[in-house]
């Protein structure tokens, strides 16, 4: 049988045009999955703007919403690759230009140009009008203040956050419709990295047409595979496929994220067949769910450490002692193996090994000696008085019983700890009452120190932000450490300010690596990434 060209050359026309279609044009139906994840919590401060909601819970949600310009392979080893940037150069030591892609939609059905990056980065969007972005002056705020927000005023945790992540950045400026650079007043090695845990685009238009900041911070427009249908905070938030996603058609039709912060209610419901995921599991739950053929659990160590925090304004915590006496009473091994079944490690100090040449090899987490901690009450002339542990309840895994057993340790050398229940991290943070020791945990969002130790308990950290510390050294070396560009400078660097923050004046002390472990239904093939986030995209989901 004979062709003849041009019918032939139609004809493919015809049959390359009807393949470029959305399915829905055609009235093909969608049979995509939906399914449903029980959680511990979707963001705590009620609200799923990336600046304000930086938390483990939030690290995990938004992974499907947003993206940024340099991302972390999910399904790998967290390394750096390509996101919205398609690729990056550096200019000079305070400049890096970015090649975007073309053709990236947001979930509101505009395409993502330099106009929305240099936006994303500007005064409006992260520090409001009232801010000198050339002023090195740490911005104190009251954590998550969650709706006590006016108009398209910003929340004082948002400049803070943006503050953090980029303490030095002068501009990020258009060079043409997909290309950006981003411009330092200062040198900063980290640059990259920054793009990394700091970039995540969003829509100018959307913002700027929001009524309110909390409608905007409700609802955000990115790029990411799914988009928000209904948030309800503290209950629910819907998802809904975004189709135009420049990573392919994402695999679910919608995605429902429920809280359920009762962990056996999240295990009867994955039997029940109300979830398809449960996340947070603890380590002595993960052989029950097992035994039964249907369901799995995945998981593993995560770029997160837990830690004890201490607030050394106390009147029991202002001798250095003191503190260096908590940190010598606890067996973290003992912590490990009997409220972890051994699935986890106590790590290197607050570091990761994915730092590379930045990693201290040689250090460690203060050492289990009751004897040692003894003496140090001693000489600080410690006498018994009470200082408070504010814990919330199994916001972490395993967090009631970790305490339990820290506070048993802490007894047996004689600190007398009382455990102070909270709800929420307002009450965490309330200054109306002493503060002394509470929980935590500290991620690295890239491959360098800046990313943990400073961003968390540098002069514009956390810790420093909420008044529980400071240390002049410290605070100086940090800035030290985001403009120097010698390696063996750095390390040095880094080895001081670990020496300062975990043994000489501790702001913290490490317990253990963390670990999150995910049940699912079997019948679901799905790989779970080394970190809170989740990855739903085209290339991890399919059903048996």
């Amino acid at each position: 049988m004979g062709f003849h060209r041009r019918s032939f050359l139609a004809g493919s026309t015809a049959a390359a045009g009807a393949l470029i279609l959305p399915r829905f044009a055609i009235g093909q139906a969608d049979n995509r999955p939906s399914i449903t994840i029980a959680v511990q919590q979707i963001a705590n401060s009620a609200s799923l703007e990336i600046l304000r909601e930086r938390s483990n819970v939030g690290a995990r949600t938004f992974s499907f919403i947003y993206e940024s310009l340099i991302t972390q392979n999910l399904l790998g080893k967290l390394e750096s690759v390509p996101g919205l940037a398609e690729s990056w150069r550096r200019i000079d030591d305070k400049t890096v230009e970015v090649t975007l892609r073309k053709g990236v939609k947001f979930h509101n059905g505009d395409e993502m140009t330099a106009d929305d990056v240099a936006f994303t980065f500007s005064r409006e969007r992260m520090f409001g009008p009232d801010y000198d972005i050339a002023s090195n002056k740490t911005l104190f705020t009251n954590v998550l203040i969650r709706d006590n927000v006016q108009g398209m005023t910003l929340p004082p945790e948002v400049p803070a956050v943006a503050k953090r992540l980029w303490p030095a950045l002068e501009k990020v400026e258009p060079v043409d419709k997909y290309t950006v650079r981003f411009v330092n007043r200062r040198p900063d090695p980290t640059m990259e990295g920054r793009m990394v845990s700091g970039s995540s685009i969003i829509s100018r238009r959307a913002f700027t047409e929001a009524k309110n900041w909390l409608d905007w911070a409700r609802v955000p427009i990115s790029t990411g595979p799914y988009k928000v249908r209904e948030f309800k905070p503290d209950q629910s938030l819907t998802l809904d496929a975004h189709d135009e996603y420049w990573g392919g058609r994402p695999p679910l039709k919608s995605v429902r994220l429920l809280v359920v912060p009762e962990v056996a209610t999240r295990i009867n419901g994955l039997f029940a067949g109300q979830f398809d995921f449960i996340c947070d599991m603890p380590p002595d739950q993960i052989p029950g769910i097992e035994k039964n053929a249907k369901f799995e659990v995945l998981g593993s160590t995560i770029s997160n450490h837990r830690l004890t925090v201490f607030d050394k304004n106390h009147p029991q915590l202002i001798d250095p002692r003191v503190r260096q006496a908590f940190t010598h009473a606890i067996d973290r091994k003992a912590i490990v193996d009997s409220l972890w079944s051994g699935r986890t490690a106590v790590p290197a100090g607050l570091q990761w090994e994915f730092y590379g040449p930045m990693f201290i090899k040689d250090w460690a987490v203060p050492e289990y000696n009751p004897a040692k901690a003894k003496e140090l009450l001693k000489a600080a002339g410690y006498k018994g008085d009470p200082i408070p542990y504010r814990l919330l309840n199994n916001y972490y895994t395993n967090q009631t019983a970790t305490a339990q057993v820290l506070v048993e340790m802490w007894r047996q050398v004689g600190l007398n700890v009382p455990i102070e229940m909270k709800e929420n991290w307002q009450q965490i943070f309330d200054k109306n009452s002493p503060r002394a020791v509470r929980d935590w945990s500290n991620s690295a969002q890239y491959d360098d120190p800046i990313s943990s130790i400073v961003n968390q308990h540098g002069p514009q950290g956390q810790q420093q932000q909420v008044g529980e510390w400071t240390n002049e050294e410290m605070n100086k070396l940090s800035v030290s450490l985001e403009t120097e560009g010698d390696i063996t400078k750095r390390r040095a660097m880094f080895r001081r300010m670990l020496e300062i923050c975990e043994r000489e004046d501790p702001a913290y002390t490490v317990l253990h690596q963390n670990a999150t472990f995910t049940a699912k239904r079997k019948d679901i093939r799905w790989k779970a990434s080394p970190a809170f986030a989740m990855e739903f995209r085209a290339n991890n989901f399919a059903m048996s």
